[in-house]
């Protein structure tokens, strides 16, 4: 009984911590949104002044490493600092329970599932929508702006494109997912626990538009990552969505490597 009264009150103080640690959602839109447009402009610029040297999906990546995945790590790390004591990843494992790994895998697997279907069915059908809108702005935006411009990438030599593919596929399908998933679905969804039933549908909805340099896929994107978002707040178990995540972007990845190198 002493044992049942003990885990009642860790779990009432643990969401007074939370119910006095939330975000503002100006603070929120923020952190969002002031790193990934300081990244798209300093892509932009850099890659008007390097692209016919590397491929600009490269230099794009290689500055994600260098401004965007370190100031949400930054934000997740600082955290810890202020709310345990040292610097580590627990604030986006503040709400974290354990799930036995096969289960973990169970539920990404008929999550990637059921993402993979939104990519044959919503995907098409929403640059279909804004085909128009997205063609008049590829015509004022330099060409590399466009990731699908397999054509531009022809550009480069054999050596340059098997590195930029190996390069890719590290920072595509591991490190960006798992950086996003700690800030995302780790540190924000807890310090936004306050709109309770609403939280993970609204930290999806800003995950997807802070894709600046992905404006027309935000449908598929929530559409296809929200029941796996939603599970992993359910459950309280952020390795779904690190699993989801990876797996979704290894898929696409092979793709346009399959492409580029084809």
């Amino acid at each position: 009984m002493k044992h049942q009264d003990s885990s009642v009150q860790r779990q009432i103080e643990s969401e007074s911590h939370n119910v006095r640690d939330q975000l503002s959602m100006r603070k929120v839109l923020l952190l969002i949104f002031l790193p990934t447009s300081i990244l798209t402009i300093v892509y932009l610029l850099v890659g008007h002044v390097m692209g016919d040297t590397l491929p600009t999906i490269l230099i794009f990546l290689l500055l994600a490493m260098i401004i965007l995945f370190p100031i949400q790590l930054f934000v997740v790390v600082q955290s810890s600092k202020k709310e345990y004591g040292s610097y580590s990843l627990k604030s986006a494992f503040s709400n974290h329970q354990k799930l036995k790994w096969w289960k973990v895998l169970l539920y990404a697997s008929f999550l990637w599932g059921f993402a993979g279907l939104m990519s044959v069915t919503i995907a098409p059908l929403e640059v279909m929508l804004f085909a128009p809108i997205s063609e008049q702005m590829f015509n004022i935006l330099p060409p590399y702006f466009d990731w699908v411009n397999i054509d531009y990438g022809q550009n480069y030599s054999r050596n340059i494109l098997l590195l930029t593919c190996v390069i890719i596929f590290i920072l595509n399908v591991f490190i960006g997912p798992i950086v996003e998933e700690l800030f995302f679905r780790g540190y924000l969804t807890s310090k936004m626990s306050r709109f309770k039933n609403y939280t993970p549908l609204i930290v999806t909805v800003l995950f997807s538009l802070y894709h600046l340099w992905l404006p027309f896929n935000n449908l598929f994107r929530i559409i296809a990552f929200f029941p796996a978002f939603y599970l992993a707040w359910k459950k309280k178990n952020i390795y779904i969505a690190i699993v989801v995540h990876c797996l979704c972007n290894a898929v696409s990845t092979i793709g346009f490597i399959a492409i580029l190198l084809g």
